[in-house]
């Protein structure tokens, strides 16, 4: 029995070698020195919201640090909107797009290079090929972090973002309810499988506070993240409440740590992203 134990550690050896050899060499982006990914299992939970703001956060916390956002929602680019972006990227001499910028932060999206009503109806390969083009043939010029806001689920786009670069770590946003809970463990796991090292969870939309009396309701449930983030042993990076100006001024692409900067809800934001600063110098360490 000892030997089989020793026969069947030494295949699992051997298929991880094999399946390492297989994966791409990972290539730093030029100039980028730390990427955090931002992620979420499903969709509509307020994910690309928490990236403009957590890169907005983390320069307001160390105004000495440059942030850079790539949009990597190839079939569903919200990052032109939510940094109130318009037009296409000029080209550098040798032909490397320039990002668009706005409150400091340079973007590129998928969202600059396609109408903005023209659905982008595109099969895996041609998806990949986009991102492989947002990777690699934009000029950051010098970045601290790039903010990456992922599109929703743990398919191929992640899956290439996490093999072709070094990811510094990943930021999993979820609301409180099962349904989203469940879909946010799946994507911790697959960063977890990768060797991605998950930063923590985020609570979105945690807490409804009437604007006129003040009451706190939970409307997704209370606390789920937290009990998910112990659960799967990660960070728990903070609640970001369910309020009537994070949605307004992400409509009109003016985000609350910059249209309110000293509101409570900016305020949760910065803590969230001095939390992923500490996670980053701890992972890293």
């Amino acid at each position: 029995i000892p030997l089989m134990g020793v026969t069947h550690k030494a295949l699992q050896e051997r298929q991880r070698q094999q399946m390492a050899r297989g994966l791409p060499k990972q290539k730093p982006i030029t100039g980028v020195k730390q990427v955090i990914v931002v992620a979420s299992g499903k969709g509509g939970v307020g994910k690309s919201t928490t990236a403009v703001n957590l890169a907005l956060g983390l320069t307001a916390v160390n105004p000495s640090k440059s942030v850079g956002v790539l949009d990597a929602d190839v079939h569903g680019p919200s990052i032109p909107k939510l940094m109130n972006l318009k037009g296409n990227p000029e080209l550098t001499d040798n032909n490397l797009m320039i990002p668009l910028t706005n409150y400091g932060i340079p973007c590129m999206s998928m969202g600059f290079l396609v109408d903005d009503a023209a659905p982008i109806v595109w099969r895996g390969l041609m998806v990949m090929s986009a991102i492989e083009k947002l990777l690699r043939q934009v000029n950051w010029g010098s970045l601290d972090y790039l903010v990456v806001d992922m599109p929703p689920g743990t398919g191929d786009v992640q899956l290439s973002i996490s093999q072709n670069i070094p990811v510094a770590g990943a930021v999993i946003v979820s609301t409180p309810q099962d349904i989203a809970l469940l879909d946010a463990r799946r994507g911790a796991e697959m960063f977890k499988k990768v060797n991605v090292p998950v930063l923590g969870l985020v609570q979105n939309m945690s807490v409804f506070q009437c604007p006129n009396c003040h009451h706190q309701t939970h409307i997704f449930g209370s606390d789920g993240a937290r009990r998910l983030a112990e659960t799967l042993g990660v960070h728990f990076l903070g609640d970001i409440p369910l309020h009537l100006n994070i949605r307004e001024m992400s409509d009109r692409g003016q985000p609350v740590v910059v249209s309110s900067p000293d509101s409570p809800e900016a305020e949760a934001y910065k803590k969230v992203a001095a939390a992923v600063v500490r996670r980053l110098e701890e992972v890293s360490t």
